[in-house]
């Protein structure tokens, strides 16, 4: 029995050791990687893809935007089929306005909420106390002297890591496609409800949160784990892979907003409506 948990305990090391090629430098740099996808991509193949593909739905989100305030204007204030022919013209160029300002600064202000993560993430490692140069050598000879269990659970939190690196790498492409899908979304800032905008903010707020709390967890986690508190590291690493789900709790993304307020404001209307007609046979 005793050699047969030797053999598990030296395999398990073996694989240990086999991760620590890339286990390392998994986690350095992980934040602009995840923030500017895109980077990295014209580092491997040589090419910026991301700004040709902003580029081409920058003009046609554009269009849309342009397009749809006509529509809306003509179907308000000629046609009398939309909306309250008696509301300012005002409010429609003021949103026509804010949908294009957005449209055309939003690279601007990426940079700006890049930086302000960057910093916030930095200053909350440095906080923890958290280094990037980490002793995992020492950690796994540390992990093969403590038994078959404490190498299993070892092993488990590797696997995290993994799992968890993978999720960055996920996240990273989620929030390119988002930005470069800020244009289209924009087209939604021309409705008083802010449409589709309102759950695309929501959704862009929530993955730069969570890579915000996904890596600080995962530094506390390395960090626990390496000075062999080992079920706090694992439950670190664990809850932030769980860190999406969790946000969302809390970070609604759905659009179903926007089909309640558009009920309430049709409900109202046609309540107004009948005062209307009631008042004028009465």
């Amino acid at each position: 029995m005793r050699k047969l948990e030797a053999i598990l305990v030296v395999l398990i090391v073996a694989i240990l050791n086999g991760a620590l090629i890339y286990i390392d430098t998994l986690l350095k740099d992980i934040i602009p990687m995840t923030l500017y996808a895109e980077r990295s991509m014209t580092a491997l193949s040589g090419g910026n893809i991301a700004d040709s593909l902003f580029d081409i739905l920058f003009g046609f989100g554009v269009s849309l935007i342009i397009l749809k305030f006509l529509k809306k204007g003509f179907e308000i204030y000629v046609m009398w089929s939309e909306g309250d022919p008696d509301e300012e013209p005002l409010s429609l160029l003021t949103n026509f306005f804010k949908a294009m300002a957005v449209a055309i600064c939003f690279p601007t202000i990426y940079l700006w909420l890049g930086q302000i993560v960057e910093e916030l993430t930095d200053k909350l490692l440095v906080a923890l106390g958290q280094s990037t140069n980490y002793d995992w050598n020492a950690w796994v000879s540390g992990i093969s002297s403590l038994g078959l269990v404490t190498a299993i659970f070892g092993l488990i939190f590797i696997i995290c890591y993994f799992i968890l690196y993978f999720q960055f790498l996920m996240r990273g492409l989620e929030i390119l496609i988002l930005r470069i899908g800020v244009p289209l979304a924009c087209v939604g800032l021309l409705d008083n409800d802010k449409g589709v905008f309102k759950a695309y903010s929501q959704k862009f707020a929530q993955s730069t949160l969570a890579v915000v709390v996904q890596i600080t967890l995962a530094k506390l986690g390395v960090g626990l784990m390496l000075n062999m508190h080992i079920f706090w590291g694992l439950a670190c690493m664990v809850l932030a892979i769980r860190t999406p789900r969790f946000l969302s709790d809390f970070l609604i993304t759905t659009g179903g907003n926007g089909g309640v307020v558009n009920n309430v404001y049709h409900s109202v209307r046609l309540v107004g409506m009948a005062r209307k007609m009631l008042m004028k046979t009465g």
